[in-house]
């Protein structure tokens, strides 16, 4: 870390240490308050990245690193922890799961380094390949960091085409679910189609939360100008039929 990098960080903690002191709203703040605001950084943060944005992937960055430093600020007033033990640990962990640079390990690609890194997490006491993924992350996120994590230990398919099979064996078994009419049934199935539709986006090297953000954005941008199309020749929405919006909705897609 250069001199320079040192006094900025030095000169956040400072500013913390004085916030916490004199501002009134900063001396009420909790672990438990910040929670919430701490995952509305965060994805302001992966809204930033998705859009390609730089000027603000910087400005959520520091976002997030002064929540870093107010938690570490807290659990230290708390007798918990220091921001120097925090910083110290998570040293500490990358030199025990990187054996490959700070030992004698040997790697032959991305793959071996993952393979590692999980029987590593398994040596320090983890019961689960799985007990890494944290509960609350979404559900999309969330399906593939287990598909990621059972490929770990060997849990996977040869290819993706295998992948698809089970794909169009999810989605046979989910229209059986609804000609039953089981409502719980057909929310099982429907999960099980979600979770292959995933994995597959795993073996095309894609990001399934990242690809249904896209689409999220490109329906809120098609949508909107629909709606100004609609207002332009003095009608709205809901006043038209499905077929007049349809006509606008092809037309926008043609653009």
């Amino acid at each position: 870390m250069s001199s320079t990098t040192e006094t900025a960080f030095a000169r956040l903690v400072n500013i913390m240490n004085e916030l916490r002191e004199k501002c009134p709203w900063d001396k009420k703040q909790t672990i438990e308050t910040l929670r919430q605001l701490t995952i509305e950084e965060t994805y302001e943060l992966t809204d930033a990245i998705s859009e390609g944005d730089w000027k603000g992937i910087k400005e959520e960055l520091g976002d997030i690193l002064l929540h870093l430093v107010f938690y570490a600020k807290i659990g230290t007033e708390q007798n918990q922890f220091t921001l120097e033990e925090v910083i110290n640990g998570v040293c500490e962990k990358l030199i025990f799961r990187h054996p490959h640079i700070y030992g004698d390990v040997v790697v032959q690609d991305e793959e071996d380094v993952k393979r590692n890194w999980e029987k590593l997490k398994l040596k320090e006491g983890k019961q689960s390949v799985l007990s890494g993924v944290p509960k609350a992350l979404p559900a999309t996120v969330k399906a593939m960091r287990l598909q990621e994590k059972a490929k770990q230990v060997g849990f996977e398919w040869e290819n993706k085409e295998q992948v698809w099979e089970k794909v169009e064996e999810e989605k046979n078994e989910l229209l059986e679910a609804i000609e039953s009419g089981d409502k719980v049934h057909i929310e099982e199935e429907l999960g099980d189609l979600f979770f292959s539709l995933i994995n597959f986006a795993r073996f095309l090297q894609l990001d399934a939360e990242h690809a249904l953000e896209r689409t999220n954005k490109k329906f809120i941008d098609r949508f909107t100008k629909m709606e100004a199309a609609a207002l332009i020749k003095g009608n709205a929405l809901q006043d038209m039929t499905l077929e007049e919006m349809d006509a606008i909705w092809n037309l926008i897609k043609k653009q």
